[in-house]
């Protein structure tokens, strides 16, 4: 809840200072011929205009509340989302002449002062929720895993958490929560057998502190699941399949609507895709794959191919960064994530969903499923063309790779819903500007 309330509060931001942007731009660009009936002129396009660009904000991650912290590539992102902000600016403007204005100058000078606005703005909002409003963290138990939750919690002040310190059990824990103020504590071992913690603890509970496990903590703060710290009974309480019926059938709905649309959508570039393809060396066009779907059942998938013919002459195995194997058209196509494209196939057909746990190869599932606890649990549901793993983590290269992107698609597991698969669909137009 804490994140969500700064994350609408940095969103309520942009839009108030997107407004301030404007009346200044229109003051500037009609001085001395400025009057308010030109800035209501202005407002009706602009408004259109700046909620199409606070969809950009969120696609390129702008509202990620990492991305708040000037340290972390903040320039060189917001760039890149003006330059497409400015361009779809234009596009707008010159192709929907509705509105009876056609800014030039103005356009750049809403452009540079809105780009102002959000750097002060975002500065303003790290050094706020970075030193103020935040909770103080203790963690009971000392692991791998809390120290890395301690260093993230260090890490990003503006999440709204502050580490204080490790729990000591040899001394009162009762007297440790009042002494150093801690409102949230994190449970990061097993004391189900350990009465006189469990008692201790019951006596903070009059302190109004909040109790996670760890579990939940790395829930929060890495939007990800840790799989060694979890058993069937997690899976059992956060697991309520039975509850998500009609969210399938409508996302089934929505999956055959918005594939046949992208289909359409690139239709025209396909002949073109295909004589590429075939000019390099006359193999074939297409490439089909066999991977696990819901239950454990196989499919085939279908991609544009990137490889070349005798790639697997060997037996299959990982894909690799500048892979030897790609052929040269094949690289682009990876590195913009077009080959993908004929999966909308496998939508149609109703192999996958738009979004889920990426399918992964037979052979590759049966070694992942020796090795990571519990990855059978994925294939409960329809596998994706994209999904929550793909635009948290890199590209699966390695066994340890799968286990941290299975983690990612825990998280989705217990939190799919409407809304946070819209957020996915859109955030996965960020993985073509980043490239893999």
């Amino acid at each position: 809840m804490k994140q969500k309330i700064r994350k609408i509060t940095l969103v309520a931001g942009d839009v108030v200072f997107a407004y301030i942007a404007l009346f200044y731009t229109v003051y500037l660009g009609f001085w001395p011929y400025f009057n308010y009936s030109v800035l209501g002129q202005h407002l009706l396009p602009f408004s259109i205009l700046y909620s199409i660009w606070l969809v950009l904000f969120y696609i390129f991650g702008l509202y990620d509340l990492d991305a708040t912290n000037p340290k972390i590539n903040l320039l060189a992102r917001l760039g890149t989302c003006l330059a497409v902000c400015l361009a779809i600016g234009v596009i707008f403007f010159y192709t929907v002449p509705l509105f009876g204005i056609t800014p030039k100058t103005n356009l750049l000078i809403n452009i540079a002062l809105f780009g102002f606005f959000i750097i002060v703005w975002r500065q303003l909002f790290y050094w706020l929720f970075s030193s103020r409003f935040l909770k103080n963290v203790g963690i009971l138990g000392k692991n791998h895993w809390a120290n890395e939750l301690t260093a993230e919690i260090r890490a990003h002040p503006q999440l709204g958490y502050r580490f204080v310190k490790f729990l000591i059990t040899s001394q009162s824990l009762y007297g440790q929560v009042k002494k150093e103020r801690i409102s949230t504590l994190i449970i990061a071992q097993n004391i189900n057998q350990q009465k006189t913690i469990v008692k201790e603890l019951y006596n903070c509970l009059s302190l109004k502190i909040n109790f996670l496990n760890l579990a939940s903590a790395y829930e929060i703060f890495f939007n990800k699941i840790p799989v060694d710290f979890i058993d069937q009974e997690w899976f059992l309480n956060n697991l309520a399949e039975g509850e998500k019926k009609v969210y399938d059938k409508i996302k089934r709905l929505a999956d055959v609507f918005f594939a046949l649309l992208i289909m359409i959508i690139t239709s025209p570039a396909w002949p073109l895709l295909a004589l590429l393809i075939k000019r390099e060396d006359k193999g074939p066009i297409f490439y089909k794959q066999q991977r696990t779907g819901k239950e454990s059942r196989a499919f085939w998938l279908y991609k544009f191919r990137t490889m070349k013919t005798d790639a697997e002459k060997s037996g299959p195995a990982w894909a690799k960064a500048n892979d030897a194997r790609a052929t040269k058209i094949g690289k682009i196509l990876r590195k913009i994530h077009i080959d993908e494209l004929p999966q909308m196939f496998n939508v149609i057909k109703g192999d996958i969903a738009l979004v889920g746990p990426r399918p992964e190869r037979p052979e590759f599932v049966k070694k992942l499923e020796r090795a990571i606890p519990h990855y059978n649990l994925r294939h409960i549901i329809k596998p994706g063309f994209t999904g929550w793993a793909q635009i948290k983590f890199r590209y699966a290269r390695t066994a340890m790779d799968s286990q941290e992107k299975f983690q990612y698609d825990l998280y989705y597991l217990k939190n799919r819903s409407f809304l946070l698969d819209l957020g996915i669909l859109l955030k996965t137009f960020q993985i073509i500007f980043r490239g893999e």
